[in-house]
């Protein structure tokens, strides 16, 4: 019989929980719990909710007036100050709902041949590049792309196995991706920052390297703005997209569409809504705006608050750190290279990555399961991607991942990986204990 599991916390914490640090009172976090995944879903302070709840509120007060009227500055509000934290020019950046959403809405352009050197549409012999490391959904609409139109997805391995030899660094991934470039690959999906492993990608030399080749580059930014210091242009990639509530902390449902300037004519969104016609009259208060702009600007009735709310993230958020973004971004990766190395200690393990590969994400690899625990610890139910973070939530109320390695095609090897984040609302503490606690579950684990 299954275990009942739950989420409840416990009537009393354990004497070694840590406080969060003052930042935390800015979030709604939950008091009694060690949240160290921002990088999953990230977390909005309160006052950038409080800035889209008036938002919402012009917008239910007067809805006619604030779709035809008031939604086109409050985007380019959001559009400006994209622009002061990730470079290029703020009209060159539209908004979807989530990064997922403008992969498919990029794939579905580049299908057509939208992008690519010779302008031809993908078809039968084509082949699309992309990581083992990257994001399930993103490959997922990749893959249906390449079932439309005949294509091959080509996947190449991401290093991530270390075992003792030396630290990983940007040569080695490099290496592996261009190894799978072959003459018949034109697009390439890449993340700046892959989700399962952290690791900040080389994006700027990858696509000049693909660029040589007449590879199109994507990439998937759903961690990068907040995360890393950048400039969009800088990257010459010629489609960008990133979830602002990540690392921006933007409510959710805010993700950003960068198209480089020159291809903007003829990118068109999933969903053509009123002022798609080529001679469509835009709004008084729309105008001057590129047709990229209005198409995607509205989309049909939604609601747009979130990507309103962008500004006020990028504005607040220094307010809390009492530092500008660039000190945020190293605040984040200094905490998280301390935090890495301190469970390392603790577990006897060896970080996988360089630390110039490191932002506010690293993944520390786990003791191997060996055979007989591991096929106990897979009939083991979990809300979750691995039991033990069940375990860790329930027992010790840390909300952190826990990610499964093993080839493609291939029975689980046993190895595993904790992934951390950091942001202004975590302290040092917060991740000692979690070495504390993974010490005490992999015992049980490795005890049967």
């Amino acid at each position: 019989m299954l275990r009942r599991m739950t989420n409840t916390p416990p009537e009393s914490l354990p004497p070694t929980f840590p406080p969060a640090p003052p930042a935390a009172q800015h979030w709604r976090l939950d008091p009694q719990l060690v949240y160290v995944n921002h990088g999953s879903f990230g977390a909005c302070p309160r006052e950038v909710l409080a800035a889209q709840d008036q938002w919402r509120a012009r917008m239910e007060a007067d809805a006619v007036s604030f779709f035809t009227q008031h939604l086109f500055g409050m985007l380019d509000r959001s559009r400006t100050a994209l622009a002061s934290v990730m470079g290029g020019r703020p009209e060159d950046y539209v908004f979807c709902r989530n990064a997922t959403t403008a992969i498919a809405t990029i794939l579905d352009n580049v299908a057509r041949g939208h992008g690519l050197a010779d302008n031809k549409p993908l078809g039968p012999g084509d082949e699309l590049l992309a990581l083992d490391h990257e994001y399930t959904a993103c490959v997922n609409n990749l893959q249906r792309v390449a079932e439309r139109t005949g294509t091959q997805v080509v996947t190449a391995t991401m290093p991530i196995e270390r075992d003792g030899g030396p630290l990983i660094d940007e040569d080695q991934i490099v290496d592996a991706l261009l190894a799978a470039v072959t003459a018949k690959t034109r697009v390439c999906l890449l993340s700046h920052i892959t989700s399962a492993s952290g690791a900040v990608l080389p994006v700027a030399r990858i696509v000049r390297e693909l660029d040589s080749r007449s590879v199109v580059t994507i990439v998937d930014g759903a961690h990068g703005p907040g995360a890393v210091e950048m400039d969009i242009e800088t990257l010459g990639c010629a489609y960008y997209t990133s979830n602002c509530h990540k690392w921006l902390c933007s409510p959710k449902g805010s993700a950003l569409l960068w198209v480089r300037p020159d291809l903007q004519p003829g990118f068109r969104p999933l969903v053509l809504s009123n002022h798609a016609q080529p001679n469509a009259q835009p709004p008084l208060a729309a105008r001057p705006r590129s047709r990229f702009q209005m198409e995607f600007d509205y989309t049909g009735t939604d609601d747009y608050t979130a990507a309103g709310a962008i500004a006020d993230a990028v504005e607040v958020m220094p307010k809390i750190a009492g530092c500008d973004w660039p000190g945020i971004v190293e605040r984040n990766r200094a905490l998280v290279l301390e935090a890495r190395d301190a469970i390392c200690a603790k577990l006897g393990a060896e970080a996988p990555y360089a630390d110039e590969l490191i932002g506010p994400l690293a993944t520390i690899p786990l003791p191997i399961l060996p055979e007989p625990q591991r096929e106990q610890h897979l009939a083991r139910p979990t809300y979750f991607h691995d039991a033990l973070q069940d375990e860790l939530l329930t027992r010790h109320r840390i909300q952190v991942p826990i990610i499964r390695s093993h080839s493609p095609g291939k029975e689980w090897n046993g190895r595993r990986y904790v992934r951390i984040s950091a942001q202004l609302y975590n302290c040092l503490e917060q991740y000692e204990y979690l070495a504390e606690a993974l010490v005490e579950e992999l015992a049980r684990e490795f005890q049967g």
